[in-house]
């Protein structure tokens, strides 16, 4: 069931002038939460669950080529409904989590949603029951049934870690009161902070911004009142971590999952050789990259020693901007149009049609990211946008992934839904469109070298730091299983990763260890986090090739982006001549950051 999980994004920032934000229109899905088209999906929704599982149930292995495409095509209907009626649920609950109304008609949704479905759970089950040969028939006799062969490919990647039927039901049925349920506490909790800065009162969103200030002072008041704050929750998001990671080893366990880890790369198509090579690749490179550029910073910052409170400090050479919505709009469109017309073109709509909710409201979630609805409607994009530069950057980043997901919708509801490891390629590759069109038109070194310490930053934060947080996780997934973990055993263990991914010339002030508490990735999704590494390398690879100046290279990436999840990335990254399971694939994308790094040492010649 598609369901939109605010990402983790650091740097979101803030400022005030910035000209009319966008707030959503749902009503592409729903005009409100009385409608009757609702009214009427959800009672279509009931019907047509049971009406399958009366039909199909104890049948599957017995169809022929024609029947078993029905019977896809019924279940992708269902799919697609009961996935609008989530995104309408979950985008307005995300707009303000605070609301007590729209929180209840979200679970309400997910209650309803979780007991018509229940019934289907045979479905995948039957499927994996089938004979390899007797389903490799059925392909070769239906065209259009073999279409859908990547569906059952991935069914059928879970067939070894199967529970039996009722063990099966069960686990679906109680769903919501598992991991979702700790999920909507975390998510309310981290709504509800306050932090007290210059004697205001302020949200999480705006705490987080204060770490980009120029005012040094600013900057390290920031941080210990977020360390405070955390401080004084950790217990409650020591609680939901031991929970989940419990939970998830109880699951495992018993699925015969070898790692925590298993699932994830199940669910991304992703070989666990080729994560481990990207993972270690990163790891060696954190002196060339991480430690060599943050020493530098400090020499800039005139800095013997770098606080946490620093490493998102703007540059001294680097004058305070604001970045006005319009400017942001056309800056983004601009770039993607000079990489291709079409691109532009499909990014448009979320601007003119309330694609996008890019204020900062009371309650909003913190973060940034863009939720593909169903095929049949189109994305949302939320950000929480205060105008600095690196916004125009999480801009590009979520509009890329919007495109994306239009592009994919053309391949069906149950064919659209990309891995995370390859769903992270268009935004990051958006990014690096737009990097690249603001650095072309710098006009002094001093832009210059401004802009490029800002991506090699961003590249850090998506590369070193989304790596550095996949070892604590890993750490911490292996800790739960020995037993209970207090909050200094967790606090222990992300320290552990701290230093060796930031480098020497990093301090770490007391209260730095409870950081770790507001990550969502960490509780919505574990091990998610390794897709922006491997998004970004992929890219740094992609851009290499586009460089290069193919004259098929857009119609190349425009095919790639439209096969969503109907292709393995092996297939999908063959046309460019680039092959991710080769573990010297990762060094290129690296070496990207690396010159950048270089580059920037050379102008303090």
């Amino acid at each position: 069931m598609k369901f939109p999980t605010p990402a983790f994004d650091a740097n979101t920032s803030g400022g005030k002038d910035l000209g009319k934000l966008p707030d959503w229109d749902l009503t592409d899905l729903y005009t409100s939460q009385d409608a009757k088209e609702l009214k009427r999906d959800l009672d279509w929704l009931e019907s047509a669950c049971a009406k399958f599982a009366g039909e199909y149930e104890g049948r599957l292995a017995g169809l022929d080529a024609a029947a078993m495409l029905d019977c896809v095509l019924r279940y992708e209907k269902i799919d697609l409904i009961a996935g609008r009626i989530m995104s309408f649920a979950g985008l307005r609950y995300y707009q303000n989590t605070m609301d007590s109304e729209r929180a209840k008609f979200m679970a309400d949704m997910q209650d309803r949603i979780t007991n018509f479905t229940t019934p289907l759970v045979f479905y995948t089950l039957e499927i994996n029951r089938i004979d390899d040969d007797a389903l490799s028939a059925l392909f070769q006799e239906n065209a259009d049934l073999a279409r859908y062969k990547p569906v059952f490919d991935r069914l059928r990647a879970m067939k070894p870690y199967q529970l039996s039927d009722e063990l099966e039901k069960f686990l679906h049925d109680q769903s919501t009161v598992g991991a979702a349920a700790w999920n909507r506490l975390f998510d309310e909790t981290i709504a509800g902070l306050m932090f007290t800065i210059d004697g205001e009162e302020v949200n999480i969103e705006t705490a987080l911004n204060q770490l980009t200030e120029q005012d040094r002072s600013k900057r390290e008041a920031a941080s210990r009142e977020l360390a405070r704050v955390f401080g004084a929750n950790v217990r409650t998001f020591a609680r939901i971590h031991n929970t989940l990671a419990k939970e998830k080893e109880i699951e495992d366990r018993w699925r015969g999952m070898p790692t925590p880890q298993t699932g994830r790369h199940l669910s991304n198509h992703v070989e666990p050789e080729v994560v481990e090579a990207l993972r270690n690749a990163v790891v060696a490179a954190y002196p060339k990259l991480s430690h060599r550029y943050y020493a530098l910073k400090a020499k800039w910052l005139g800095l013997d020693e770098m606080e946490v409170w620093d490493r998102n400090a703007p540059l001294p050479l680097d004058s305070p901007k604001l970045v006005d919505w319009q400017t942001a709009t056309q800056t983004v469109l601009e770039a993607y149009a000079d990489f291709s017309p079409k691109m532009a073109e499909i990014a448009e709509p979320f601007f003119k049609n309330g694609w996008i909710d890019a204020g900062v409201k009371p309650g909003k979630a913190p973060g940034a990211f863009a939720h593909p609805t169903v095929t049949d409607v189109h994305p949302y994009v939320m950000l929480n946008y205060l105008g600095k530069p690196r916004d125009v950057m999480t801009l590009a980043h979520e509009l890329g992934h919007g495109v994306h997901q239009v592009l994919a919708a053309g391949q069906g509801e149950l064919l659209s839904s990309t891995p995370l490891t390859l769903a992270e390629t268009a935004s990051v590759f958006g990014e690096m469109l737009t990097f690249r069109k603001l650095l072309s038109n710098a006009k002094t070194d001093a832009e210059r070298k401004t802009l490029l310490a800002g991506k090699v930053e961003d590249m850090i934060n998506t590369v070193v730091r989304q790596i550095a947080f996949y070892d604590f996780e890993c750490k911490l997934h292996a800790a739960r299983r020995d037993g209970e973990l207090t909050p200094d055993d967790i606090n222990i263990l992300w320290m552990s990763v701290q230093a060796q991914s930031l480098g020497p010339v990093f301090n770490f002030m007391d209260g730095y260890e409870t950081f770790w508490a507001y990550i969502p990735h960490f509780v919505h999704s574990p091990f998610y986090v390794y897709a922006y590494a491997f998004g970004d390398g992929l890219v740094n690879a992609l851009y290499a090739v586009y460089e290069e100046g193919g004259a098929d290279f857009q119609d190349k990436y425009f095919e790639m982006l439209k096969a969503g999840g109907s292709k393995h990335h092996k297939e999908l990254l063959a046309p460019f001549g680039l092959d991710a399971s080769d573990p010297k694939f990762w060094d290129k994308g690296l070496s990207m950051i690396s010159g950048m790094i270089d580059e920037l040492e050379a102008m303090e010649g």
